[in-house]
This record gives structure tokens, sequence and C-alpha cells, in this order.
């Protein structure tokens, strides 16, 4: 691990806004109570990567709670900085693996959630690794009350038509769909939030593709 990686993983356990592993446990049914101090809307970003969604979300949605999930501290690091530096008090970091998720949240103790831009995991043999299979799928359908929306946002068409694929045969409730988000009456402010990835894969003029959807 490179000495920048190394200082950045450091620097994260000084955070207020981060917290790792085991230690977000105790929060269980209780983050909005006990860790933001509120009775507000939770939502959570997962694999946040840098953490620009989630800080932007925050930053537009003041009256909501924002929780950005990755195992990569290196890489939390950047978003926790930027909140704690721009005073976002609603915003918050979780390093975990996201296969642990029902030991964090509780039964519909989520309002919802965003992926956007997850590694596609393209090979079959990865399918259950894929962060909208059947197995994650079950695990949101505990953690997030009754109608509340899940987010897909990505550039992966592949990944788009396995969603899609997952919504029909499950049988959960479609509202939004775009194979060319950017061209479509759908590209509101929030969905407009850019991340680092996305400016990349626009220049490349790759479509973007978006999903929301609901149990």
């Amino acid at each position: 691990m490179g000495k920048d990686k190394l200082r950045r993983f450091a620097e994260i356990d000084t955070f207020s806004n981060v917290l790792q592993l085991d230690a977000g446990k105790e929060f269980k049914g209780k983050w909005s109570s006990s860790f933001f101090k509120n009775d507000n809307p939770l939502v959570l970003e997962l694999a946040c990567g840098k953490g620009e969604y989630t800080v932007n979300l925050a930053t537009l949605f003041p009256d909501k709670n924002f929780i950005g999930i990755d195992y990569k501290g290196n890489r939390i690091w950047r978003g926790a900085k930027t909140a704690l530096e721009d005073g976002v008090n609603n915003v918050g970091f979780l390093r975990i693996q996201i296969e642990t998720l029902l030991d964090y949240f509780a039964n519909d103790e989520v309002d919802e959630i965003w992926i956007t831009f997850p590694d596609p995991q393209p090979q079959i043999s990865r399918e259950k690794k894929r962060l909208t299979s059947s197995r994650f799928l079950d695990m949101y359908k505990v953690v997030v009350r009754p109608g509340g929306f899940i987010n897909l946002k990505t550039d992966n068409d592949d990944l788009h038509a396995y969603t899609v694929e997952k919504i029909e045969e499950t049988g959960l409730n479609l509202h939004v769909r775009t194979e060319d988000l950017y061209h479509s009456e759908f590209a509101d402010e929030v969905l407009s939030i850019k991340t680092y990835y996305e400016k990349k894969y626009l220049k490349d003029n790759k479509n973007i593709n978006y999903l929301k959807f609901s149990f």
C-alpha cells in the first residue's frame, strides 16, 4: 500500500463522520436518532467511491440524512474530508463490505438507496456480486421501508439490462427507465450530479442508463 493510501487510512480514523467496520453496528436501528441526532429520512449510497454523489445529495437535501458506503477507505477519505471542510453535517460514511448490510441497518430503517456506477461484475461467475442481483435485492427489501426507492445509475448497458430483468422477474415496481439519461426528460438537478467516473464516461460519449424502482 502506498504512503498516500496509508496516510488517508490513518486520517479517516480521526474523522467524526466516518465509521469503520464493527464501529457502525451500534447504530443499527437508530442511525438518524443517535448518529445524526434527528428524525430525518435516511438515504444510502452503496459503493459510493469518492462520495461525490453522497455529498452532493446531502447538500441538495439538508432535511435528509445520507450515508455513503464503501470498503475502500482511501476513496471514502475524499468525500468525508469534503463534507467536513464544507460543513455538510447530514452526511456520514461507513466503511464495510456491502454484503454485511443487514448487520448495520434494521428492518425498514432506510428510505432510499442510490447505486451509482458500481462495478458491473460482467463475468457470469460473479453474478452474485452484482449489486442488483437477487442476493442484494433481498437485503434491500429488508432494510428499505415499503415504497422506498432504489436508484441505479450506470454506463454499463449489460448491468442495466440485467437489472431490468431482475425487476421483472421479482415483480418489483419500475417507476423510471431510460437508456440515455441526458437526452431524456428525467435529467433533473439530482440525476445531473456527476461523479469523477461519470465525467470520464461522458467524455467517451457513453450513454448513461438510469432505473428507479421499488418493492
